[in-house]
């Protein structure tokens, strides 16, 4: 099992998470982060920092699509290991539905 994030983060980018982190497995993109699961061991820390619940366990149904993501994305983009502050709008997008087809971007 690992965790990963799934697209609540988009926009949001809150960086609890990666402020708790003991193995630094979080990769930052323009818009959202991802964690690398082959660095992930899998303590659960992150989850429960994450306000939006855009982290889960690989083990959630329908996750597959995001373990791709988190696979991807945390071999292109550069590691963070250090909390930022959320951009400025991240309210307005708290609670939107369908993000990924919204507002995703590669930033390759």
């Amino acid at each position: 099992m690992t965790y990963l994030v799934n697209d609540k983060c988009i926009k949001c980018k809150l960086m609890d998470c990666v402020d708790v982190c003991p193995v630094d497995c979080f990769y930052e993109g323009k818009n959202m982060l991802v964690i690398k699961p082959d660095e992930c061991i899998d303590c659960g820390v992150c989850e429960p920092e994450c306000p939006v619940d855009a982290i889960t366990a690989d083990t959630v149904p329908g996750s597959e699509k995001w373990l791709e993501l988190n696979k991807k994305y945390s071999d292109i983009w550069p590691n963070i290991n250090e909390k930022k502050d959320p951009p400025e709008d991240h309210e307005k997008f708290r609670n939107e539905q369908n993000k990924f087809e919204k507002y995703f971007k590669e930033n390759l």
